[in-house]
């Protein structure tokens, strides 16, 4: 058994026809979707690289070893990761990025052979499909997959992919455009700026224009690799994993790129699907809230390898078998500055200096902040954030009381 875990940085869950998009063709994607099992509430644990690959590789949540308001923070961090507990049982395993803060990291030491493809300094967009940075990255994928080694492998893709460089071409961005709409953006830059309260929306449309050119351009890349991978027989025995690292805010809540990484669901929802090589779970989907550790406990799972417990993550194959319909009831988020977050089936909440609430799951990008009329509320997911921080750091993780109430069902 085979896995291909393809993770492409900084796709805006909003901008997926699965999703809910409407206005942006992606064909390949759509695809992927019909033959995969859908998650409709991943989140992200942190909008920090090294801190989220902690989660994906070592299934310990981002707030592991994090000082909290009630305590100092736990031990450093150590423990296995997934591409050693992987190739101690024999799976050949592969890193390809075109991301420095990946290729980097102290975690990948174990994978068995690293691709680090390199991120070019691209300032125009480029003249052909061909000439693109991201179907220079998928060629790369596919050239590993011609020759891919006769034994069970997991090959881990992180693409910088939507972070930049926006390099597709011009035509890509002007099929999005209207005759009286302002003149395609023209830079391959990523753009990262903070809306002015009264700004003009004809600032803002080039620039999503762009961002749809590039997830048009994705989406030619990801069909190519699936015509390839259809033309084999690689599917039979692979699960094929798409999962985006981080969102891309596109002017909710006037921002537009990082900026300060503010824990919105632009940000920290994420699109993911999982297709299995026997179509088990095809074209189907759950609202169960799903983290990043969850990845590392359901590639465990997947090969069957037990023993290797994670304090948060979960192994989402009975999801998909339709065997529960959740396996967590919050989900608990971490970010620059001390921000922090809690989602539960009814509620997202921002720690800020003023705290932030939203109805979940209907006020789908937190554009109602219903913090003043819910006081309750806010002080009892306040309390369950708190409870999630003193059982994580104190490893009694499992200890931890189930929600009740209106943290779980709403109001009447």
């Amino acid at each position: 058994m085979n896995a291909i875990c393809l993770l492409v940085d900084r796709l805006h869950a909003g901008y997926v026809g699965a999703y809910g998009n409407t206005w942006i063709e992606t064909p390949a994607i759509d695809q992927l979707a019909c033959e995969s099992f859908l998650f409709d509430h991943m989140l992200i644990d942190s909008p920090n690289l090294d801190s989220l690959y902690r989660s994906y590789w070592q299934g310990r949540h981002a707030l592991c070893g994090v000082a909290t308001p009630n305590g100092p923070p736990s031990g450093p961090m150590s423990g296995p990761t997934l591409a050693g507990l992987l190739g101690s049982a024999g799976v050949d395993t592969t890193l390809l990025t075109d991301e420095p803060a990946i290729s980097g990291s102290d975690l990948i030491g174990q994978f068995n052979e690293l691709l680090d493809l390199g991120t070019p300094e691209v300032t125009e967009p480029a003249s052909s499909l061909e000439q693109t940075h991201l179907a220079g990255c998928f060629t790369q994928i596919i050239n590993w997959l011609d020759n891919v080694p006769r034994k069970p492998f997991l090959l881990w893709c992180h693409l910088a992919g939507l972070s930049g460089p926006w390099d597709a071409p011009l035509e890509f961005r002007r099929s999005y455009t209207e005759p009286d709409d302002p003149p395609p953006r023209e830079s391959a830059e990523t753009p990262e700026l903070m809306l002015e309260p009264d700004y003009d929306p004809d600032l803002l449309l080039p620039i999503t224009q762009a961002y749809a050119g590039q997830v048009s351009l994705l989406d030619t890349c990801l069909g190519a690799l699936l015509e390839f991978l259809a033309g084999g027989n690689l599917l039979d025995d692979t699960l094929l994993m798409l999962v985006s690292a981080r969102g891309y805010p596109l002017g909710e809540h006037r921002r537009v790129g990082i900026c300060d990484n503010a824990l919105y669901g632009e940000l920290a929802h994420v699109p993911m699907m999982i297709r299995m090589p026997d179509s088990l779970g095809a074209a189907a989907r759950s609202q169960a809230l799903v983290e990043p550790a969850d990845i590392w406990a359901t590639l465990l799972e997947w090969w069957k390898l037990e023993g290797h417990s994670s304090p948060t993550g979960r192994n989402l194959l009975p999801l998909v078998r339709d065997e529960v319909e959740s396996v967590r009831d919050r989900l608990c988020l971490t970010g620059a500055d001390g921000q922090r977050a809690i989602r539960t089936p009814a509620w997202y909440l921002r720690e800020t200096t003023e705290p932030l609430l939203f109805a979940k799951p209907d006020d789908r990008w937190e554009a109602n902040d219903v913090a003043t009329r819910c006081h309750q509320v806010v002080d009892d997911l306040r309390a369950a954030l708190s409870q999630f921080d003193e059982h994580l750091q104190a490893d009694r993780i499992a200890e931890l009381p189930p929600l009740d109430g209106i943290l779980l069902s709403g109001l009447e």
